[in-house]
């Protein structure tokens, strides 16, 4: 009889076991319409925050300087930034640190029949440029024009600094020569009959990385993860498991768009979600951290203490050790 009890309660055992553990809260500060949503979207769809033992809870924010400023307050657990941004605060005393989410990067975008074919044909023109002054895409094509053709981009151009969907608006009425903007308003003109000139990956590369490069990630305190173990690896996971999910499955995207999370058309939809694909990062997390660490001088060079504060170098932790250990 004991026998037939344990034989009958082990399968029940096993179903129950995982709601034994509650899922732990996790508030992801987010852009209002940055496109990370997607991603956090995709996730709650499916279910994968809870089944990765986390309850993903996204804070809007207007700007991310109001989210910087939120998770140095304590008021959430997770942003989203880059890696120059953590090491600089490191440098400060602060305890965040970072996991890649995407090297899905800004790109120079001409018309398609455009005469311009390198870098260097842009002396010149008129270029519009996304993300102000110290953008690190700005800063790597100026460091790739000059080395590969002695080109000062930003002295020897008449430079249009603006809003990214002002800056888009502004090229496909043909006001400007070219535009540097973010990955998904590049994706946007691509579909609209544009065609890419040189990303800030070509030049990262040009100026000594040997591969992708994650431009942003999702940033927390190391004190939090210490604390919050379950919380932190559970959203971690969760987040591969739903890029898996966006990877393989074009009919998640189709849903992304039909529930308006995506309001682009169809096309357009389709060339957001090819290079959303592109960015996953999928290189060993070490040789991430090599390749980061060499286009932060390069780019300390070229921005210096404006751009990175005052260390010449970046700081040892800003990459969450727990993704190397």
């Amino acid at each position: 009889m004991k026998a037939l009890i344990i034989k009958l309660t082990l399968p029940l055992l096993l179903l129950v076991a995982p709601l034994l553990h509650a899922a732990e809260p996790v508030k992801v500060g987010l852009l209002k319409f940055g496109t990370v949503n997607w991603e956090i979207k995709a996730m709650k769809a499916a279910g994968l925050d809870i089944a990765n033992n986390v309850e993903v809870t996204v804070v809007p924010f207007a700007s991310g300087d109001a989210s910087e400023i939120a998770i140095q307050g304590g008021e959430v657990d997770i942003i989203v930034s880059d890696w120059l941004w953590v090491s600089r605060m490191r440098a400060n005393g602060a305890d965040l640190t970072f996991a890649p989410y995407s090297s899905s990067v800004g790109s120079i975008m001409v018309a398609d029949d455009s005469p311009v074919k390198t870098l260097g044909d842009l002396k010149g023109k008129k270029l519009g440029v996304a993300g102000g002054p110290l953008d690190k895409s700005w800063l790597l094509l100026q460091g790739m024009a000059k080395q590969e053709f002695g080109l000062d981009l930003a002295a020897e151009n008449e430079i249009v600094f603006a809003a990214p969907p002002l800056l888009a608006e502004k090229t496909r009425d043909g006001e400007l020569d070219a535009m540097l903007n973010f990955w998904h308003y590049c994706a946007r003109l691509k579909a609209a009959g544009f065609r890419y000139l040189v990303s800030a990956e070509d030049a990262a590369n040009a100026l000594g990385a040997s591969g992708p490069v994650s431009a942003i990630g999702y940033v927390f305190s190391e004190e939090w993860a210490t604390k919050n173990p379950v919380a932190a690896k559970g959203f971690i996971e969760a987040s591969k498991a739903t890029k898996q999910l966006l990877k393989e499955s074009d009919a998640e995207w189709v849903r992304l768009g039909e529930t308006k999370a995506i309001k682009d058309k169809e096309a357009a939809r389709n060339v957001l979600r090819d290079k959303f694909r592109q960015g996953i990062p999928s290189r060993p997390v070490q040789d991430e951290i090599v390749d980061a660490g060499v286009l932060y001088e390069v780019l300390a060079g070229i921005g210096g203490k404006k751009l990175v504060g005052d260390s010449p170098v970046m700081v040892e932790g800003t990459y969450w050790k727990s993704l190397i250990e």
